[in-house]
């Protein structure tokens, strides 16, 4: 009986421990911090995100970062095999906007105790893996930082990225990749909040925005447009449409980048022109401070006061065309300069990795030391938010599990 060792306990390396255990090996899954899945508990605000609700072509277009990689995965664990999985497990399902895909309990913790019953066939050791064993220039086992030996077959790291260390992910896997000869993708902090430039955005602070329109603008070109939800807070600007758009933030030394918000997308500038208008009508006797209640909200209205550059004090009545214009272009292009990516602690995923041009797409064996196999957030592979990379856990993990057994037939 072949025997795998798994180093991580994450979603990939529960899902990689399972099935290479239901493919007659037998696994060591080896987890540092204690409690396997602990990441899945803080995946979709703590509902988990399992999926999206896509097929393979779709599901493709979401990746941002090396799709051409996945198609095998892909096309042997699909996202609706993922769903028929899970709900196999006895975690119903639910579909949701944009096609997310969540259990109907709403509770990331089902779906963390559904893979931890999924891989009971695997023995779960509490080790810190510091180091690769490598016999004749092949993987055959891990050695930990107390000194203890876990020897095999073959090894899977597993370990995910460098996103929420508290949760384990504390970027292992790249050291044990480099010693194994491997290059790697600098790690950076993605699907984040982004930090920008100046104090409006802490003015604005706990202020949430639903049905806006976000474009990212990289040297003055747009490179990324969604309609949905954002949230200001005292660095900058976070939420579902500012964690989406900061996977297109590349080099900020290299590339300037703006959040353009439109705050009205249902209505064209022209249509906001007259709504403005009708709303001034209303208003006429009122101070031009007062103006701006039935447009923005409160919390926001002192702001886009100051930037609309009026002088707060005179007649609505007196607001000239030029004056309204320009505020119909504040309202449709409130931009917010970025500074900087938030953190790695607080990032969803980690962009970089083990690149993928030195793992086999098929069997996620790498191509410098044979007998090491990686999956999930690792590789260098990342996509937007709405269940794309937990999918790429999954595929990746069920690949190389396959492809692990399958040698050894």
């Amino acid at each position: 009986m072949s025997h795998l060792i798994v180093v991580g306990a994450g979603a990939a390396g529960l899902t990689a421990a399972g099935q290479a255990a239901r493919l007659g090996c037998r696994v060591t899954l080896l987890e540092h911090s204690g409690m396997p899945g602990k990441k899945i508990l803080v995946t979709g605000k703590g509902r988990c995100n399992v999926t999206n609700d896509c097929d393979g072509q779709e599901f493709l277009r979401h990746v941002r970062t090396n799709p051409r990689f996945l198609y095998s995965a892909i096309a042997a664990f699909s996202p609706a095999d993922t769903m028929a999985w899970v709900e196999s497990l006895g975690v119903p399902l639910k579909t949701e906007r944009g096609r997310r895909v969540f259990p109907v309990s709403d509770r990331a913790e089902d779906i963390r105790a559904a893979l931890c019953r999924w891989a009971q066939g695997a023995q779960l050791v509490e080790a810190d893996a510091y180091s690769l064993v490598l016999e004749n220039g092949r993987a055959v086992g891990v050695q930990t930082r107390d000194g203890r030996r876990f020897l095999g077959d073959g090894v899977l790291v597993a370990t995910g990225g460098m996103s929420y260390p508290s949760t384990g992910s504390t970027g292992d896997g790249y050291r044990l990749a480099r010693q194994a000869g491997h290059s790697l993708v600098e790690p950076v902090p993605s699907l984040v909040s982004l930090v920008a430039e100046g104090g409006d955005c802490r003015r604005m602070m706990g202020l949430a925005l639903k049905n806006v329109s976000l474009t990212l603008e990289e040297n003055g070109k747009p490179v990324f447009c969604e309609q949905g939800e954002m949230l200001f807070t005292h660095f900058g600007i976070s939420g579902p449409l500012v964690l989406s758009a900061s996977a297109w933030v590349r080099d900020l030394k290299k590339y300037r980048y703006q959040a353009v918000i439109d705050l009205k997308p249902a209505l064209s500038a022209e249509q906001l022109y007259a709504r403005i208008g009708r709303d001034f009508d209303l208003l006429a006797g009122k101070n031009a401070a007062n103006c701006l209640q039935k447009l923005v909200p409160a919390t926001m209205q002192p702001v886009l006061l100051e930037r609309w550059g009026v002088d707060p004090e005179i007649r609505v009545n007196q607001i000239d065309r030029a004056a309204r214009l320009e505020l119909v272009r504040l309202l449709k292009g409130f931009a917010v300069p970025i500074r900087e990516r938030g953190d790695l602690q607080h990032a969803v995923i980690t962009a970089g990795g083990v690149p993928v041009k030195e793992v086999n797409p098929r069997t996620m064996e790498s191509k410098k030391t044979p007998g090491l196999y990686f999956a999930g957030e690792v590789l260098d592979l990342d996509a937007y938010t709405g269940g794309y990379n937990l999918q790429i856990a999954f595929a990746t993990a069920m690949a190389a599990a396959r492809g692990f057994a399958a040698r050894e037939e």
